[in-house]
């Protein structure tokens, strides 16, 4: 008998890991909302998120929700404005979202200190509890996710995702808006991802399928952005394949000139406001001879997702499909997505 373990075994069981995690944060919801309302400025003038790779896509998802059921302007800051560049622009009476899964990202502490600096507010979002960032932050959120061994990040994406997704009702409590997820919904999302990590048959049946190709077009709008962004990140990761995410919008408008059959495309449709559109995407692919695959709500969806979930939470199924999917893809071309070539665990940007 063999002791060979299979490739990306701490990947997997991180995956694994992320009902409980989410369970977790979930259960603190309540608590988390008090807490960041009671370090938002007054007034507050927006919201700046400052991350980077899988911290970036996060906050991405956090931007729209801020936007769309807040009420307030958001956006994601560029760090080397802080850190490269005098004078810094200033942030004044905005609370300032830094995520970084270690903690230690030199440039994201560097940046979130100085626009902090400004006059506004330092919410730091840290799976490490004794982090540079947790110290610096007016209020540290820790995602409570455990040790992740594998060099993509699963568990503690999924967390940053529910933890921006905190910001958005937490300004809107506090200013008598409704709230975006109600408490039954939030309670749902973990069985909600275990459906989706017991459903792997689909995804090793796509994994073979587009094993030959070596780029990959993800495709996707609105709430699910950031989701869009972060499956291409990880299928990169993962398998070496190189997967563009970009928005809809911006697909139609040039790129979609350089898909054909060699080129794969995901489009990524969870039945929102952007879903008419998406179908029209995917009727002009069919026409080109693109291979095209779907993770969505609907039955016909090559990867489905539940559809039961509101749109704001959905983006947590998408990015755990796109996890998947990365992890079958490197294991078909022999890669272990446990340990990439040329990654590690902690990126150091300055």
């Amino acid at each position: 008998m063999s002791d060979t373990k299979p490739l990306g075994v701490h990947m997997q069981r991180e995956m694994a890991e992320q009902p409980a995690v989410l369970a977790g944060l979930i259960a603190r919801w309540d608590e988390d909302l008090e807490r960041i309302a009671q370090v938002l400025p007054d007034p507050l003038r927006g919201v700046a998120f400052v991350g980077r790779g899988s911290s970036d896509n996060a906050a991405m998802i956090g931007r729209y929700a801020v936007e769309r059921f807040a009420g307030v302007p958001a956006t994601l800051a560029a760090p080397s404005l802080s850190t490269r560049y005098e004078p810094h622009p200033s942030y004044e009476d905005q609370l300032i979202a830094a995520l970084s899964q270690s903690g230690g990202t030199p440039e994201i502490i560097a940046a979130g200190r100085a626009l902090r600096g400004a006059g506004s507010r330092l919410l730091g979002i840290t799976n490490t509890t004794t982090s540079d960032l947790a110290g610096a932050a007016d209020l540290a959120m820790f995602l409570s996710a455990g040790n992740e061994r594998a060099v993509p990040a699963t568990k503690t994406v999924t967390a940053q995702v529910l933890a921006v997704l905190a910001i958005a009702p937490a300004i809107a409590l506090s200013r008598e808006r409704s709230a975006p997820v109600t408490s039954a919904q939030l309670a749902g999302l973990p069985a909600a991802i275990e459906m989706v990590l017991a459903d792997d048959g689909p995804v090793r049946a796509l994994a073979d399928r587009w094993r030959g190709a070596d780029r990959l077009q993800v495709v996707g709008r609105g709430l699910d952005y950031g989701a869009v962004l972060e499956v291409a990140l990880k299928i990169k990761e993962t398998t070496g394949v190189f997967a563009q995410g970009i928005s809809a919008a911006d697909f139609v408008h040039g790129p979609i000139a350089a898909v054909d059959a060699a080129v794969p495309v995901v489009v990524i449709d969870e039945g929102g406001p952007n879903s008419e559109e998406l179908a029209g995407v995917i009727d002009r692919l069919v026409t080109l001879g693109v291979d095209v695959a779907t993770i969505g709500t609907a039955a016909s969806s090559t990867l489905g997702i539940p559809d039961d979930l509101p749109e704001v939470l959905s983006a947590v199924a998408v990015i755990v499909r796109g996890q998947q999917l990365a992890l079958e893809w490197a294991r078909k071309l022999g890669r272990d997505p446990d340990h990439p070539a040329g990654l590690s665990k902690m990126t150091l940007t300055y």
